[in-house]
Order: structure tokens, then sequence, then C-alpha cells
């Protein structure tokens, strides 16, 4: 029985996604739940699975197409005597074309062109029981070395989303390959064209001018299509520029009373909750305290009417390979300390490895971001629109400070909130900031609800 793949039903956020890969050809058996292809939203990437065994008859939309929702990707031919009689051919094949590629490998040792088992060798440099199913298919599937290709995951484990992009690389790449190893000119041999002497008898000439040496090294240039999450971002950074009025304010915080609380608890604290006691838990209840007192900031301009949220669904901004990406932390001010950290790392690794869901990225009323991770001393974020402000978090640096009279050196960091001016008054934001940083250098205060 012949079952047409559709394209799932995409959220009511996406419209559209682009086919990336097929991980199946027509003839290739294929087991039910197994990878047919990946489709790249603007904000993830989504597995199309097959939804019984059987062999692939038909693939009807080529890679690098945009789909819609129901669209028909391909025709499989259900039933597992197929996908039996498909595998022992595709065995055989196999078998065969390995056994060439051993043959041409000891007639031509040298060669730089590397067979399938060369390739399966050569990612013993990446452990390969750390490559997820998915990840291990499209590696074989597309004849490349683990090794070769960075990886973003936890612990250096390699993503589905890091094969992804290094194959939409890879056209670039072989094109500069191949203009690096185009052999230079040789020059002409004596027998070939003689130089011609000057007589001695030849009238003296004037110097001519000495020729302009040549460039050396690399100048190539690569062209590469913006992935749909890149193309997204920036068409939300411009719409927020230009229909927003954006203003920044800044402060600085101490977080002398933070870190030692922090030092004293975070040993036990990892200990009962399995998880890290990090900074992101302390700004992201700082900041729910700041909109319960400031609650335009936590409000958003819809029309010609203020849309005020009365629920904290705090963004969290996690830079990724792909792009930037946002989860939400929701309900921010019902859940503990533990509980955000939990989720802030467990969004953070699903966004690096490529398994974030839609619904984790859709809505929040607030944001925060942190620029210090990589380094940042002070930066202008942009607001994430259709919210109404941004928090920026900064490096933490040690920096001479009058307290109470002495010079003291205290832990300091800058903060930044960028805000639309259009709803949100000057003072509103700065009072707002003083909030978060009072509750930053008493961090008893937020325990106390005072």
């Amino acid at each position: 029985m012949s079952t047409e793949i559709r394209v799932p039903q995409l959220p009511e956020s996406v419209a559209d996604a682009t086919l990336v890969t097929w991980h199946k050809q027509p003839g290739d058996a294929i087991r039910r739940d197994e990878n047919l292809a990946d489709l790249e939203t603007d904000k993830v990437v989504l597995e199309v699975p097959a939804p019984a065994n059987g062999v692939v008859r038909q693939i009807l939309v080529q890679s690098g197409t945009v789909v819609r929702s129901g669209q028909v990707l391909a025709v499989i031919e259900e039933g597992g005597a197929a996908a039996a009689s498909t595998a022992a051919p595709t065995a055989a094949i196999a078998a065969t074309a390995a056994s060439a590629a051993t043959v041409a490998a000891a007639a031509k040792p040298a060669s730089p062109a590397r067979s399938a088992a060369g390739i399966a060798e050569s990612g013993a440099g990446r452990d390969s029981g750390k490559l997820s199913p998915s990840v291990r298919r499209l590696v074989e599937e597309n004849h490349l070395d683990p090794a070769a290709i960075p990886a973003s995951g936890r612990d250096g484990r390699l993503t589905k989303a890091d094969v992804v992009d290094y194959l939409g690389r890879q056209p670039a790449e072989r094109a500069r390959a191949a203009t690096a190893q185009v052999p230079a000119a040789a020059p002409a041999s004596p027998a070939a064209a003689p130089a011609a002497a000057p007589s001695p008898a030849s009238p003296p000439t004037a110097r001519a001018p000495a020729p302009r040496l040549p460039v050396t090294g690399a100048r190539a240039e690569q062209r590469v299509p913006m992935t749909r999450l890149r193309a997204r971002i920036a068409q939300r950074l411009i719409e927020a520029q230009s229909t927003q009025a954006l203003l920044t304010t800044f402060n600085e915080v101490d977080l002398t009373a933070t870190q030692e609380l922090r030092t004293r608890h975070r040993a036990r604290f990892e200990k009962e909750h399995g998880v890290k006691l990090g900074f992101m838990s302390f700004f992201v209840k700082a900041a729910v305290e700041a909109l319960k007192k400031f609650p335009v900031v936590n409000a958003a301009v819809d029309g010609n009417d203020i849309v005020y949220h009365e629920y904290y669904d705090v963004g969290v901004a996690v830079s990724t390979d792909r792009g930037l990406m946002v989860p939400i932390v929701r309900d921010a001010d019902g859940k503990s300390f533990a509980t955000i950290e939990k989720e802030v790392a467990d969004y953070a690794r699903k966004a690096r490895e490529g398994s974030i869901a839609i619904e984790d990225l859709t809505g929040g009323t607030f944001t925060i971001t942190n620029g210090g991770v990589f380094g940042s001393l002070m930066s202008t974020p942009i607001v994430n629109a259709p919210q109404s402000a941004i928090l920026g978090m900064h490096k933490v640096q040690e920096r001479p400070m009058v307290v109470n009279g002495q010079i003291a050196v205290r832990p300091m960091m800058y903060l930044a909130v960028t805000y639309d001016h259009r709803i949100i008054d000057g003072r509103e934001a700065v009072q707002f900031l003083v909030a978060i940083k009072d509750a930053l250098e008493d961090p008893g205060r937020m325990l106390l609800g005072i």
C-alpha cells in the first residue's frame, strides 16, 4: 500500500519551512519512526518520521525547497517484506562499493580521495558513541568525517544542527578548495621561448618601471545563503528598530552579597537539586520583582492599545551556532531558584543540540541577555519585539569602589535596559533598573518579599 509523506502541521507562528536534507533516496528501506528528512523553520529544525515500515518509492520535493503544512514530500510503499527485499540488494551494493574502495586504495595509496570506509575510520577522532542516531545517519549518508565538523553540543557532542550547517557550507568550501588547487602557470621553457638578450650594439633605453609584485596569500571569497533562523533574526531586529522608539539606560551593581550567597550554599544546592547555582536565577528573580513594581515594563504595544501582562514569562537569550534563540521561562514568579536554573540549563542544551521545540520559543513578556559570558563589558541590547524592554547583563569585573568612605575592591557588573520609549518613560526605566540593582545587592530581600 502506498502512503504519502506530508509536511507535519506547522505551528500558527510558522508559515512555511525549508526542506534541508533527505536521509533516504528512492529504493531505500525505511523503518517506522525513522527520520526521512529535516525541515528547517525560522526557529527550529523539525524531523519528518516514517509512519510505517516500507520502501521509499518517490521523492517529490528536492532539498532547498520551501514547503508548507500538509504538502506531499514523498511516497513510500508500506510492508515489511518490501523493506527486507530492498535491504538485501542495498547491503550487497554497499559491500561491492566497499570492496571496490579497498582495491582502489591498494592500487593508489597516495590518492587524496577518501573512501566511505576511510571516512568511518577517521571518525574515531570523535567518539562515535557520542553521536545520536539521527546525527550518525546524517554523517554516514553524506560520507562526512565527524572529526572535521565543529561540534557545539554539550561535552563536545556533535548535533544535527552542526551537520546541517556544515552541509550548507560545503559547496562554498569545495569551490574555494578548487580555486586553491588550480596550478600556477608554468614558466616557458628555454627551448620554447629563448630569452632575447640585448645586443651589445643596441642603444641604451630607459629603465622600465618595476613590475607590481603579485598579491600572495589566500584571497578567496564565499557566498553562503542565510539560514532561515538567521534571516528571521535579521528581520526581527530591523522591525524592532524601525517600529519602536528604543532608548537604553545604564547602571552598575555590586555583586558582593550575591557572590557570597552563592559561594556559601553552592555545594549543598547542587547536591540537593542536581544543578549548579548560577547567576541567571538571581537575575530572573530580581527582574520579576522589578516588573511587579513597574508593570508597564512588562507590557506591550498593540496598535493604539497597551497590553499589560499579569504574568511573567521571562525569555533567556541563548547563543547557538545557528543563531540566537530565546527560550521562555514561563510563570517565573512562581518558580524556585532551582527550577529556574534547571529550565535555563535544559533550554540551553536543547537549543545547542537543535532539539528545542517551537513552543519553548513562543511568547515571552520580558527578556534577559547575558553578553558577559563572551567578555562584553557594556552593550545596548535590542528589544525582542513585541516586548517593550530587555535587560542586558555584562562581565563581572573587580574594580575599586568607595564603600563607606573607604576604597574597596568589589565585583561589579554594568547593567543595561533598552526600552520602548513610546510607553515607558525614562523615570520608570531608571527606577526599574535601580530596583534590579537593589535586589541583587541584597538578595535576601527577594526571599522575604521586601
